[in-house]
């Protein structure tokens, strides 16, 4: 089946907001196997509009359409629909009651340019938007299938998960159910992983898998897609992939599906029955701030320790530190430890490169690791920008604290460091 997305409005067009609804829309459609063959921007235009639509309806059998669906002057999508599906607008009175009912749970009264957000093509079916006013729909317009989506984020994703998904699925006549699992690793690229992975989809009963990479530095999503029956099906066909993809990717994967690489830290910290306290550099504090807001965390995060250079950082932590060399680390860990009266002081050092930005500047990590057991400690060399070892070295600490916690090797290898 080929799919069109269409995102409407001049905001987007003119580039004043990021289109981040096209991408979400599109990953989840990749996610669930089906196929987005063309992608369309198209301001707030009546005839630009149309045009968009008859083409999109000339060419694909399903469209997306996101935006277009508020109450002012500027949200065109309910009328050019109507007029590309040669259809009048008529109410849509059960809408109607529901925009009421939601002013009235508000305590406020209904602005008179709301009503026209229930104004929908004569035959339209409606898609139900338990969150805000804009009345989704879905109308034949030539030979695609037009799914009509709100523009605010949040309304689109419940919209297209509860409402989108499922009858592109059964328009598309997929076999039985889908399940998308998640493998987060952090320390390989695309490239490594793709080898590490090679044959998986083979290993597949009947070719029901189909395995995808996301790269979002400094991690990088590995997704595997298996079409089954029904769900002890996909869990039959499932388990020994799941299990292949553990192996071969071993502890370079932080977490699955919806977990998080900080959410697994708090996690081995409470089960280890441990505490934490932090000694970050270059960081910005966001080690700290990746942890601090979880479920959880106020049982086992003690306090972090946030400077820019060894003076500060030394001040803070009552030592005397002239540079970030190789002891530092392991100090700051110990002292932080002590200070804070934590089981674990983490110290994530980065010993910046001087100058401006260019293609071999970097930074040298020394992340240290004090417990009861005793210390252990790493040294990396990241290149390739500024923010590009920031990140790294936040999402380095945080894994080296994974792996210790887990019992693995903390200097293993990533493919984005030099030595």
């Amino acid at each position: 089946m080929r799919i069109e997305i269409i995102c409407t409005g001049d905001e987007v067009l003119t580039g004043k907001i990021v289109n981040s609804n096209f991408s979400h829309i599109s990953q989840r459609l990749e996610d669930v196997g089906l196929d987005v063959i063309w992608g369309t921007t198209v301001g707030d235009d009546r005839v630009q509009l149309l045009d968009a639509f008859q083409r999109a309806g000339a060419r694909a059998d399903a469209v997306v359409v996101n935006g277009g669906l508020g109450p002012t002057v500027d949200d065109l999508s309910q009328e050019i629909a109507a007029k590309a599906a040669g259809v009048d607008l008529a109410l849509d009175e059960i809408w109607l009651e529901r925009m009421e009912a939601f002013f009235v749970r508000r305590q406020r009264p209904m602005p008179p340019s709301n009503r026209k957000q229930a104004m929908l093509p004569r035959g339209a079916e409606m898609l139900d938007n338990p969150i805000g006013t804009a009345c989704g729909f879905a109308v034949d317009i030539g030979r695609a299938r037009f799914f009509f989506t709100p523009g605010v984020p949040r309304e689109l994703k419940r919209m297209l998960e509860e409402q989108v998904i499922p009858r592109l699925l059964a328009r598309s006549g997929a076999p039985g159910i889908i399940r998308l699992k998640r493998f987060h690793s952090y320390g390989i690229g695309e490239a490594r992983a793709d080898t590490l992975l090679d044959g998986i989809e083979a290993m597949a009963e009947g070719g029901c898998a189909k395995l995808g990479f996301r790269a979002h530095y400094p991690q990088l999503e590995t997704k595997l897609v298996v079409r089954g029956r029904d769900e002890s099906d996909i869990a039959r066909k499932l388990a020994p992939l799941e299990a292949e993809i553990r192996r071969r990717l071993g502890g370079f994967v932080v977490a699955e599906d919806d977990a998080t690489l900080e959410g697994v830290v708090v996690a081995g910290l409470a089960q280890a029955g441990a505490s934490l306290a932090l000694a970050e550099t270059f960081s910005a504090g966001q080690m700290a701030a990746r942890i601090a807001h979880l479920p959880g965390a106020d049982e086992v995060f003690c306090r972090a320790v946030v400077a820019r250079t060894p003076s500060r950082l030394g001040a803070a932590l009552g030592l005397d530190l002239a540079d970030f060399g190789p002891a530092a680390a392991a100090r700051s860990a110990e002292a932080v430890r002590a200070q804070a009266r934590a089981t674990i002081g983490l110290a994530m050092l980065v010993d910046l490169d001087e100058g401006a930005d260019r293609v071999e500047f970097g930074g040298t990590l020394r992340i240290a690791i004090a417990s009861p057991a005793g210390l252990v400690a790493r040294e990396a060399r990241i290149v390739g920008g500024r923010e590009w070892v920031r990140l790294g070295a936040i999402e380095m600490g945080l894994d080296c604290l994974r792996r210790f916690l887990a019992g693995l090797p903390i200097d293993e290898r990533t493919d984005f460091e030099r030595r």
